[in-house]
């Protein structure tokens, strides 16, 4: 796996909560972090010069195949577990297009992706799937009482 890209330097994340009909939209990868599968919602880095909602617009496309409009930023997230460090912005998304499918991660080869699935997830399913970060579920549930809640998580 190519840790080098993410390995020593603080690294801006942004991530797209998108649920429809009762369920989730999530990508299953194996994380840099912790060598393991996980499902997250989509999203990756941010590039230099790139907004927070470009990027994530390029990212939901690159990794699920869909086009999405932005909205309100609820979350905010903090990783630090040996040398990895990152910052992680969370926001409400809507599908504005295109058809989901599995996409690919461009920071790794093809032969090294760490992408492995995208599905629909089902609110009531999210207790038994191995979720990052933990504070999904809470979102999923708090967000029709909220537009904005600012989480922070520290991994020592």
């Amino acid at each position: 796996m190519a840790l080098a890209n993410y390995k020593n330097k603080v690294r801006v994340r942004v991530g797209g909560l998108l649920v429809k009909k009762e369920a989730v939209l999530l990508v299953q990868l194996k994380s840099p972090l912790t060598n393991q599968l996980v499902w997250m919602l989509p999203g990756g880095g941010l590039e230099f010069g790139e907004s927070m909602k470009t990027a994530l617009q390029r990212e939901f496309k690159e990794e699920t195949g869909l086009k999405i409009s932005t909205e309100a930023l609820f979350a905010v997230d903090e990783v630090r577990h040996a040398s990895f460090h990152a910052v992680e912005c969370y926001f409400k998304v809507h599908q504005t297009g295109g058809r989901l499918r599995l996409g690919s991660d461009p920071e790794h080869t093809k032969d090294d992706q760490i992408i492995k699935d995208v599905q629909w997830i089902p609110l009531d399913q999210l207790e038994k799937k191995k979720i990052a970060p933990k504070e999904l579920k809470y979102w999923v549930e708090d967000l029709p009482h909220s537009d904005l809640h600012f989480y922070s998580q520290m991994i020592n």
